[in-house]
């Protein structure tokens, strides 16, 4: 008998090793997992009550492309016609389907863009309302040929009547997302 008390003396250290070591996992994995929950119920907490989203949630799902196109010189419906504007624009797309339609429609769209900046004089092009409005009416003449419609710009006043004479149709998403000045020379 006294050759068996030492073998098992050895074997119960041992599984008490593991034993412990076991434990020791349980309470990590809890304490992990009680923290992970934490956090996940806070921010969800957060995010009902108002408070600002995360920004993934503001991105479009796919990543804009941008479209440069050739720079653009036209001469100005000033007096005199003596004043010019050289332009350049992007056009921010929603996709590479996009771009290809638009580069389809190019020499439609150039024509139209140089029409209409050149019915603008320095004085209305110079404002800041000026360039915007200028944008939303490329916006529209690039749509265009896609087949997308965007509204015109409006002077506040009129946007509130306008607003109860029609009720707005639900349309598709127009694929042509901004206009975007990279260069506005008025000489």
């Amino acid at each position: 008998m006294s050759t068996n008390a030492p073998a098992d003396t050895a074997k119960k250290p041992a599984k008490s090793k593991k034993l412990l070591i076991i434990v020791g996992a349980l309470v990590l994995l809890l304490v992990v997992g009680g923290g992970g929950a934490f956090w996940f119920l806070k921010s969800k907490a957060h995010s009902e009550e108002g408070e600002e989203a995360p920004a993934k949630a503001a991105e479009p799902a796919t990543p804009s492309v941008f479209l440069p196109l050739d720079m653009l010189v036209v001469n100005l419906a000033d007096n005199g016609g003596e004043r010019f504007a050289q332009l350049g624009i992007t056009l921010e797309l929603a996709d590479l389907k996009t771009e290809t339609l638009v580069k389809q429609n190019m020499p439609t769209i150039r024509n139209g863009v140089l029409l209409l900046a050149s019915q603008r004089t320095a004085e209305e092009l110079l404002t800041r309302e000026g360039k915007e409005k200028l944008a939303n009416d490329i916006l529209r003449e690039v749509s265009r040929p896609l087949g997308f419609e965007v509204a015109k710009a409006k002077p506040k006043d009129a946007e509130a009547d306008d607003a109860e004479e029609r009720p707005r149709a639900k349309k598709a998403a127009n694929p042509v997302r901004r206009v975007l000045f990279s260069s506005f020379i008025i000489q």
